[in-house]
């Protein structure tokens, strides 16, 4: 008697085994790449060309100097705060991780090292964000579309450019990925064991992206309304679990605002931010009056961003191909592609539009393409021409990345070594750019300098303010508290000390004002 599967033959099947040289040897399938090994390599690429010369590839954006010092507020405990005061026109989500990361590797003295360190932190949650949009396309689709999913995520220069910069969106979309991730096994026809528990999870991401940055409601808490009332995606006894835990972290945060005794406050931010969003209030991006134009930027940048622009061009492609899929899975991802549409689209025509709202638009299209495009096997000639064609769109932006890394965009790190040397600290700069938010220039140097807007001699008198920083570019396009006429005036007969130029900014300068003369009342 033998044991099946013994390496043990029999003596009489020996006598009758083939004389000759042996056949040709069994075709061996090769085990599939875990989804891990994508995942992990689309991540490490994310992080090393967000890492690539970071303080040096993007001047300072306002928003980036004003969020460092809500970290540094949150980190010595409370609700975040400037030195202006408490700050809730965003949820505090984000600035509590930088408080976090503030613990964990130290605050800097300088601002603008502070800013160069949580970008490093922001390339971390674009690594993670990368990783994420691997794992969830494959879960729906295949491992191969989810590792070009992730690589053009990491190569594409828009992304880059948004996850490079101290903002919200880029944790906030981390929370939306990691959200639907959970819930999309839970669209099955056979759901995972303890289906509501994931449900309350994917609910609580969802919902810490809401904490992040409100305005994601749009695409995280309006697809789940939808999908409660026409009976999408998973079961509607888990998406009423999903919807109700998407709104904890945002009420338990409201209910301590209000606790502490910071509710007028808090209404007359978020009222302030909804009229913002709705396009009543239009104080900045390119609804604003008096700035550029949408069409003159996008032309500005198209040498730059073809692939971006291409991939968005797609947009109605992807909504139609999800339109066409019935699979309750591809139904949930179809609510949340059209909620990122239709609030790009309103952002569009009458509410403030803003660049890194395309960032919400962006990675969810992704997310769609990457799953619905099919890739033709019968037809060797088309699929070599779409193969051809995914390799052009990942190389265009490598391309374009090599020339943007290896052209300094620091000129206020310039600027600030040069005022260190040659200016004494707690001199009178006039400031010319932000408007209500004051601009980089009072966010960047308001701890060494006294800094305001004194356009008059007799300002520039009574506060002894003899030196002006104006980036120009800024003046130019509209977004500066002066009118280029003002600025011109202001400089006509001062005397330049510094300049250098670049892309953020255009000329960068500091000039040395001339004595404002006496002043009323017998102060100089």
């Amino acid at each position: 008697m033998t044991l099946s599967g013994s390496s043990a033959a029999p003596a009489a099947d020996r006598t009758h085994e083939p004389s000759g040289p042996p056949g040709p040897a069994p075709h061996r399938r090769l085990r599939p790449v875990p989804t891990a090994v994508y995942a992990l390599g689309a991540a490490v690429l994310t992080v090393v060309l967000r890492l690539v010369n970071v303080g040096r590839a993007g001047d300072l954006f306002v928003d980036e100097v004003i969020y460092q010092e809500l970290g540094r507020g949150a980190a010595q405990g409370g609700f975040p705060g400037t030195s202006e005061g408490l700050f809730f026109l965003h949820p505090p989500g984000f600035f509590y991780l930088e408080a976090g990361w503030m613990k964990l590797f130290g605050t800097h003295q300088d601002v603008i090292a502070e800013v160069h360190s949580l970008r490093v932190m922001n390339a971390l949650l674009a690594g993670v964000t990368a990783a994420l949009l691997v794992a969830l396309v494959a879960r729906v689709r295949s491992r191969p579309a989810g590792l070009v999913a992730g690589l053009l995520f990491a190569l594409d220069q828009f992304c880059i450019r948004q996850n490079n910069r101290v903002l919200l969106e880029t944790e906030t979309m981390v929370w939306v990925l990691a959200g639907f991730l959970v819930l999309v096994p839970l669209c099955r026809a056979d759901p995972p064991p303890r289906a509501r528990a994931r449900a309350l999870l994917g609910g609580l991401l969802l919902g810490l992206a809401v904490l992040t940055k409100d305005h994601s409601a749009l695409i995280t808490v309006l697809p789940l309304l939808a999908a409660l009332a026409l009976g999408w995606g998973m079961p509607r006894r888990l998406t009423a679990t999903a919807l109700a835990a998407s709104v904890v972290p945002y009420g338990i945060y409201v209910a301590l605002v209000a606790g502490f005794g910071h509710g007028a406050a808090f209404w007359d931010a978020k009222t302030y931010g909804l009229r913002r969003l709705l396009g009543f209030v239009q104080e900045t991006g390119f609804n604003a009056p008096g700035t550029p134009s949408l069409t003159g930027r996008l032309a500005a940048e198209l040498p730059g961003y073809a692939t971006t622009y291409l991939l968005l061009l797609l947009t109605p492609v992807a909504l139609f191909l999800l339109l066409r899929r019935r699979e309750p899975v591809y139904r949930l991802l179809l609510l949340f592609h059209a909620s990122a549409i239709l609030t790009l689209a309103y952002a569009l025509a009458i509410g403030t539009l803003e660049e890194q709202a395309l960032y919400l638009l962006f990675v969810p299209n992704l997310v769609a393409l990457a799953v619905t495009v099919p890739v033709p096997r019968r037809r060797p000639a088309l699929r070599g021409a779409v193969v051809a064609g995914l390799v052009a769109v990942l190389a265009m932006p490598a391309v374009v990345y090599g020339r943007d890394r290896g052209t300094p965009d620091d000129g206020f790190v310039k600027l600030d070594a040069y005022l260190r040397t040659h200016v004494p600290a707690g001199s009178g700069i006039v400031t010319v750019d932000g408007a209500r938010t004051r601009g980089v220039t009072y966010w960047t140097f308001e701890d060494a300098y006294r800094l305001g807007n004194w356009m008059s001699p007799g300002e520039r008198a009574v506060h002894q303010a003899r030196y002006a920083i104006v980036p120009w570019k800024v003046i130019d396009q509209g977004y500066g508290r002066s009118t280029p006429a003002e600025v011109h005036r202001l400089t006509r007969d001062a005397r330049l000390l510094f300049t250098v130029d670049g892309h953020t900014y255009g000329t960068l300068a500091l000039y040395e004002l001339p004595p404002p003369g006496p002043v009323p009342g017998g102060r100089r």
